[in-house]
């Protein structure tokens, strides 16, 4: 209940535009057609109004927060909102609380955990029974994997739903919307397609940073005779950032040329697209990451030493940040161009992967069954096995019988064993 106090409060917020033109529909939800397109399955189960847990993963700024409440609107649910940084065991049992009190009244309720990724196991663990009873309905929002961030036990409770960075023509939209309500509640403003171009290119899919450039470059633009104007040169100013072009598809055309000039052992163009993603603010970690993919991928074991650069690389980038990190990251680019370069790890993994995705599925033979426990015997298992070490010259089969001439892992020439060997 509000109180003279938490009025005031209200009545003198500055609420940002991002949260003013928040979407209050899903037909207003931009930029994620994958997750809810025509005859999604998300959208079919919203359709449905039935209910489930879900965790939404994404980078900052996709619409995470939005897509759970509008999910709890189209349900006609409550939706109650913590965030893991400020919250704990107590919060949760709290929202707990207020959930059952709206089931009395036939109500129910989505618990909604920003950052989820940041509890701890226990924390986490303390979601489960009330999951699982249907207490609560449960929507995660993490920028992090949830495959690593999240217990075992809570994911096999709920849904993975991926979202992306915005498109370049949502942004647009969201951003042209963003001036056309200020225009509406204050002076109209004029600007040409540069404008448009620059925020799309600078908020690189994160639809809160467009908002809150387009809403702070509104106010810092030129005024004269109720009119206002705005140049490249003050969204320049206000970023603290030139007008580099990296649009969305940008970020990807780049990650794809420099893994592609790492594995043709181009050290110079490598580089080039390393400085490219640098200069335009990308995340140095995901630069390090798409070495430490190329270290194993397409050197492997033809130089392990890559692997070792790449991930030191990657905690070098995790301490030391930009623009130190920049050092890190050419000299492991150098390393890793110039090493010599084999794929068969790659191909060995993928090639066993669709057998078993093709049906080509067996279990082990029963000699190299687990043979520790009391009933083994009964059924075979261990029978025959050779203890390699003592008999290193005894050949054995280790492959199902199905499958006992698949060769998976490709023998190097000649060539590559003598480079291996340097």
């Amino acid at each position: 209940m509000n109180n003279l106090f938490t009025e005031l409060e209200n009545q003198n917020k500055q609420i940002p535009l991002a949260e003013i033109l928040r979407p209050k529909t899903l037909e207003e939800f931009l930029g994620q057609s994958k997750v809810l397109g025509e005859n999604s399955p998300l959208l079919n189960l919203l359709k449905t109004n039935r209910l489930f847990s879900i965790i939404l993963w994404g980078p900052p700024g996709c619409g995470k927060t939005t897509l759970a409440r509008l999910i709890a609107g189209q349900t006609n649910s409550d939706f109650i909102e913590i965030s893991a940084v400020s919250s704990g065991v107590k919060e949760i049992k709290d929202a707990v609380e207020k959930a059952k009190v709206s089931l009395r009244a036939g109500v129910k309720t989505f618990l909604f955990v920003d950052e989820i990724h940041r509890y701890s196991k226990t924390q986490q663990d303390a979601l489960l029974p009330y999951i699982e009873n249907g207490t609560v309905f449960l929507i995660g929002s993490t920028t992090e994997n949830p495959s690593f961030q999240v217990n075992p036990a809570l994911l096999s409770r709920v849904r993975v739903y991926m979202l992306s960075p915005i498109d370049d023509e949502s942004i647009k939209a969201i951003a042209l919307k963003g001036f056309g309500y200020l225009e509406k509640n204050y002076q109209s403003i004029v600007f040409d397609d540069d404008v448009i171009k620059f925020i799309v290119n600078y908020s690189r899919g994160d639809a809160r940073t467009a908002l809150n450039l387009v809403e702070n470059a509104y106010f810092a633009s030129n005024l004269k005779d109720n009119k206002r104007s705005l140049s490249v040169d003050i969204l320049e100013h206000i970023s603290q950032k030139r007008n580099t072009k990296y649009s969305t598809q940008e970020h990807y055309d780049c990650a794809s040329a420099f893994q592609k000039s790492l594995r043709g052992s181009d050290e110079n163009a490598a580089i080039y697209y390393l400085a490219k993603m640098i200069e335009a603010g990308e995340d140095p970690r995901f630069i390090a990451r798409r070495l430490i993919v190329t270290a194993s991928e397409d050197v492997g074991n033809a130089d392990t030493n890559a692997l070792n650069v790449a991930l030191n690389a990657f905690k070098a980038v995790e301490l030391l940040g930009l623009p130190e990190g920049r050092i890190a990251l050419a000299q492991a680019v150098i390393y890793v161009a110039n090493a010599p370069k084999s794929n068969s790890a790659i191909c060995a993994i993928d090639s066993a992967l669709n057998d078993i995705q093709s049906g080509l599925d067996f279990p082990p033979p029963n000699h190299l069954r687990d043979a520790h426990y009391k009933d083994a015997q009964k059924y075979g298992f261990g029978d025959g096995y050779i203890y390699t070490h003592a008999n290193p010259e005894v050949k054995q089969q280790f492959l199902p019988d199905e499958l006992i001439d698949r060769k998976y892992v490709k023998k190097p020439s000649k060539s590559s064993e003598h480079k291996e060997n340097l």
